[in-house]
């Protein structure tokens, strides 16, 4: 029996073919996942800079170390710039994708002092001025840390780009103990 080849048509292969623009990383997923980072990173680092530089109508350290002395943190300035650096640094890190668990461990600290001290005792939502806001903010950054910052981060070298629930473990321990001291001192 004779086989007839056409050589200008390529062999049919039973293995499925990515999309040819399709690259590593480029999943929905992947790109979702970047979306909210950067989002939610860049206006954590934001309102962090607000506090410390007095960027975007913040008040900066002297305004916001008043507020911390009222709240009874003394001395307020040093409050104010771990606050304000935590929100910062830990907003960059998570809209980076870089050292997640860390990044999302300074925001549930500073979330949980905010909730403990000012928002909690007002109850619930956010309309009262309750917790609403923070518990999200606090959720946001255990959740990037749980699921981990995916392929399109500088976290993508290492084991906790994938998340997972030692990484949850580290942020939401070392969040919760740089809150409980804080609020002890």
């Amino acid at each position: 029996m004779i086989v007839k080849r056409n050589i200008l048509r390529p062999p049919v292969s039973a293995e499925p073919v990515a999309h040819p623009g399709a690259t590593a990383g480029s999943s929905a997923a992947a790109w979702g996942l970047l979306l909210i980072r950067l989002t939610f990173g860049l206006l954590m680092a934001g309102h962090g800079a607000q506090k410390v530089f007095g960027l975007f109508g913040g008040g900066g350290l002297a305004a916001t170390g008043r507020g911390f002395e009222a709240l009874g943190y003394r001395p307020g300035e040093v409050f104010a710039v771990i606050a304000g650096l935590s929100e910062m640094l830990g907003g960059l890190g998570l809209a980076l994708g870089f050292l997640t668990p860390l990044a999302a461990a300074a925001v549930i600290g500073v979330m949980i002092n905010a909730m403990v001290t000012v928002t909690a005792p007002r109850g619930l939502w956010v309309t009262d001025n309750g917790a609403e806001y923070n518990i999200c903010i606090a959720v946001v950054a255990l959740a990037l840390a749980a699921i981990g910052p995916g392929r399109l981060a500088v976290d993508r070298f290492f084991r906790w780009r994938d998340g997972g629930w030692t990484a949850t473990a580290v942020a939401l321990g070392l969040g919760g103990a740089g809150a409980a001291l804080s609020l002890g001192l």
